[in-house]
């Protein structure tokens, strides 16, 4: 039987090589086929590409959709994953804000009784003044601004200006147009200070950079950086608590403050008037007549 089945691979074995040999000859020709045919007539080579685009594009949409479907499903197993995660951070942030919000509850009534039982005096409610910078005058020897609200806009000298971030400097001059402001980064702005969270007291000094520095500290003070700087209220231009920024590094050379305030982002300023200006003055008594009795009768004395 295996005997008879032998004659069948010998005469199959010559075509196979034959086919193989010819095969990329084939391939060759009509190529080159094809290359004449698309020179000769390009129009018919077109049609004929339009054809097999049209006649293709159906099966590759269809070949398209599982993998688009698929890649849609896991976008989504994403996007769920996503909301799961910041869902979970929400449910912390939540309950943190219910904590600091207890505790602040509590520290405003103990506060309102302290105020209470120190007869406590309020300050007076500031004012605001939006005015916008029209010109950074300043250079490597002076930090200043021009805004365009003078004193016919309420502005005065030595008012604070303020922005969203934080303290950016005080009002040096003013016109009937327009104001200066000189930056908490200039060489002339020494500004009493604190270090928010050891109450230190300091005083910073600018130097025509965009980090001005912490002087007259105590001795002994440790300073480190990250901690906040406020204003300390002191000498009367500044309010207490007013932020300034950080420190940014505490070395040989000095500590420097990194500040809130970022000159070049500077388009709109806020001047704030907290009434330290304001001059109250009392008003003459009016003039009375004070009756005194005696033996003889009544007198009137002014």
């Amino acid at each position: 039987m295996n005997e008879r089945l032998r004659p069948v691979p010998r005469v199959a074995a010559p075509i196979k090589n034959l086919a193989r040999r010819f095969s990329y000859a084939g391939l060759v020709v009509f190529a080159f086929a094809l290359m004449l045919l698309g020179k000769a007539d390009l129009v018919l080579m077109e049609r004929f590409r339009v054809q097999v685009t049209d006649a293709v594009a159906p099966i590759l949409d269809a070949a398209s959709r599982p993998v688009a479907t698929i890649t849609d499903i896991v976008s989504q197993i994403n996007e769920l994953a996503d909301i799961r995660s910041q869902n979970m951070q929400l449910h912390e942030d939540n309950r943190r804000l219910l904590q600091w919000q207890t505790a602040a509850r509590r520290l405003e009534a103990e506060n309102n009784a302290l105020r209470d039982l120190l007869k406590f005096t309020p300050d007076p409610l500031a004012g605001y003044v939006t005015a916008r910078v029209v010109a950074d005058t300043g250079g490597v020897f002076a930090h200043n601004l021009l805004i365009n609200v003078g004193e016919p806009g309420g502005i005065k000298k030595d008012q604070p200006v303020i922005t969203g971030e934080g303290l950016v400097g005080r009002i040096a001059g003013v016109g009937g147009r327009s104001s200066w402001v000189l930056l908490i980064t200039d060489l002339n702005s020494h500004i009493p200070v604190l270090i928010e969270q050891t109450r230190t007291r300091a005083i910073m000094a600018g130097n025509n950079t965009e980090r001005p520095r912490l002087i007259h500290l105590p001795q002994g003070v440790e300073v480190s950086p990250g901690q906040r700087i406020i204003t300390s209220g002191h000498g009367g231009v500044f309010p207490p608590g007013l932020p300034i920024g950080v420190v940014a590094s505490v070395s040989d050379n000095g500590i420097e403050i990194q500040t809130f305030m970022t000159r070049s982002h500077l388009e709109y300023v806020r001047i704030v008037d907290f009434g330290s200006g304001v001059k109250i003055e009392p008003s003459p008594a009016p003039a009375a007549e004070i009756r005194v009795k005696d033996a003889g009768g009544e007198k009137k004395t002014p």
